[in-house]
């Protein structure tokens, strides 16, 4: 091969570099010739409700302690429930646990009842200090008797509206068909009212 071939070659090659070079160079500027544009800011404000719900006890003291119970007593103590918050409820329910333990409350049937009313307008106390009695004026709703350790969801209730208001009262009882298997015993409850927000959904 002559050296006037060879050059010939070397330079065509030369050429073809210079040529994808000038290309990628021309891409790469290409990058940057994007046009954007945004949209004017579109405010939303979101405000959480709030769940508050409040247990108060209405005339005599709440909690309560007594003792000297036989079979056939019973005790009833009023509260008022109120829903102070800004969202609406699904459900209230009522928890007893039994922080101290005995048969008066691990027995289903013979053990501790609660029993469970509410009164369209505010319960009227009578009886003693030791042992009120109430009766309502209006309209008597029974959300039903337990065994007295229980979990139940009360049905029906104002309170699941914000400033909702509820007139309750709870009984707890002894059995008749109690015998001597629960004299001297004790046991020390629990009573807790529970506000489960609303169900979720679009707004």
């Amino acid at each position: 091969m002559s050296a006037s071939t060879r050059t010939t070659t070397t330079r065509k090659v030369l050429g073809s570099l210079g040529v994808l070079g000038a290309a990628a160079a021309v891409a790469g500027l290409g990058t940057f010739g994007t046009f954007t544009d945004s949209t004017t800011p579109i405010t939303t404000e979101v405000a959480s409700g709030t769940v508050d719900i409040d247990v108060a006890g209405a005339g005599h003291a709440v909690p309560v302690t007594t003792a000297g119970f036989v079979p056939g007593d019973s005790l009833t103590r009023s509260v008022t429930l109120t829903n102070k918050g800004t969202s609406a409820l699904s459900s209230v329910t009522l928890g007893t646990t039994a922080t101290v333990s005995s048969i008066l409350d691990t027995n289903a049937t013979n053990g501790l009842q609660l029993t469970v009313k509410s009164c369209s307008q505010a319960w009227t106390q009578g009886g003693t200090a030791t042992a009120p009695v109430y009766t309502c004026a209006g309209t008597v709703t029974d959300l039903g008797t337990t065994r007295v350790v229980s979990d139940r969801t009360l049905a029906g209730l104002n309170s699941l509206a914000p400033g909702g208001v509820d007139h309750l009262t709870f009984t707890i009882s002894l059995p008749t068909t109690a015998d001597n298997a629960y004299a001297g015993k004790s046991s020390t409850l629990s009573l807790v009212f529970t506000g489960t927000q609303r169900a979720a959904g679009a707004r």
